[in-house]
Parts: C-alpha cells; sequence; structure tokens
C-alpha cells in the first residue's frame, strides 16, 4: 500500500506507448541503422551511399534492421516491407540497400525513435549517392590505427 502511494505520489508510469499511425510518403535512402546510429564507421556522410554498399548489405543480410533516411536526417527503422515482416536478408531487402526510394505505408514513433511499416514502395531510383570516390569502399577512417 505504500509503495502504490509512493509510486503515484512520484508519478512513476510504465513505458511510454507508440503512437497512433499516421500515413506517410516518404523518399529517402534504405540503409543500415547500426552503422549509421553508432559512428562505428565513421560520420553520416561516409555511412550512407556507394561508399558503405557492401556493408550496408552484410549489415542488413546479417539481422541490423534497415532503416530509411530522409533528407531531413529522419530516420525510420523498417518493420513491415510490403506485407512481408520477415525482412531480415531477405532478397527484397538486399535489392533495395542504399537505394533511394519513395514508400507509402504507416509511420509511428516511440520513445523518441520512428518506425515504418511499408506499405508500398512507389518508387526505386537505385543507388544516386555516388560517394565511394570520397570515401573509399572503406572510409580510412573506420579503419583501427589509421587517421
Amino acid at each position: 500500500m505504500l509503495t502504490a502511494g509512493l509510486i503515484a505520489g512520484f508519478g512513476v508510469t510504465g513505458p511510454a506507448h507508440a503512437t497512433e499511425g499516421k500515413r506517410v510518403r516518404i523518399t529517402g535512402e534504405v540503409m543500415d541503422t547500426w552503422c549509421y546510429l553508432s559512428g562505428v564507421m565513421g560520420g553520416p556522410e561516409a555511412v550512407v551511399g556507394s561508399a558503405h554498399h557492401t556493408c550496408a548489405l552484410w549489415c542488413a543480410a546479417g539481422g541490423i534492421p534497415v532503416g530509411v533516411l530522409t533528407e531531413d536526417g529522419t530516420v525510420y527503422f523498417v518493420l513491415v516491407m510490403e506485407g512481408s515482416t520477415d525482412i531480415v536478408g531477405t532478397d527484397t531487402v538486399l535489392e533495395l540497400q542504399s537505394d533511394r526510394i519513395t514508400a507509402d505505408g504507416m509511420a509511428y514513433e516511440r520513445d523518441g525513435n520512428n518506425f515504418l511499416v511499408v506499405e508500398k514502395i512507389v518508387t526505386n531510383e537505385g543507388l544516386t549517392n555516388h560517394n565511394h570516390e570520397d570515401f573509399g569502399p572503406i572510409p580510412g577512417f573506420a579503419i583501427p590505427g589509421l587517421k
């Protein structure tokens, strides 16, 4: 009884609930969320596009969540891809890695993270961010010991 009163008095609540889904059309690059968010392979400009394509394929095949990075810098974690919740290493996901797409679907937000249920890929422009000449296939600053 005392514990319940203390919890109520301090306003402690459970985890935040997800927002209601919002119908969206987003455009952005299908990307590797681990390298982008962790910075393990360098800054945000080095972990997208053709410079990071091979790593993005390996990460997607290995189970790292796939995301869509929009031009305003918003990252959406993809939960469902055109009706399939099996998106780890599938041909569809691997074929889309590093491509610029426009997708229709439902967006959700929880605890500051954005999630996307892709209902339909409207357009696929392919790999448009050709930055491998700027960074090489593996940016030098991503190799331990090199500066």
